[in-house]
């Protein structure tokens, strides 16, 4: 399975507002790569900013695939990519 930029920072979004006890409105995040630091998310919270990094994503994504697909999955079965126009996540069984 496959999921994409969209549904990756949705991960993100419900990940943070759970943790943080926000409404999901009050989050926002943004998809990163760099050659230091890989993956990472900058989020904001009712304006403030942090930033995540890979491990902080696999559990988001780790998350919500149970919440949302009632998948168990463990980080290891997660692999993030990046393409022209899209980030990844490849997610196998």
């Amino acid at each position: 399975m496959r999921i994409y930029t969209d549904e990756i920072i949705n991960a993100i979004c419900l990940h943070i507002a759970d943790r943080k006890s926000v409404a999901l409105t009050a989050v926002e995040a943004e998809l990163a790569w760099d050659e230091q630091y890989g993956f990472t998310a900058e989020v904001w919270v009712h304006e403030r900013s942090q930033y995540l990094v890979e491990a902080n994503l696999l559990e988001a994504i780790e998350q919500y695939m149970f919440k949302q697909y009632q998948r168990r999955i463990f980080r290891s079965q997660i692999k993030l990519g990046l393409d022209d126009e899209d980030f990844w996540a490849d997610i196998t069984e």
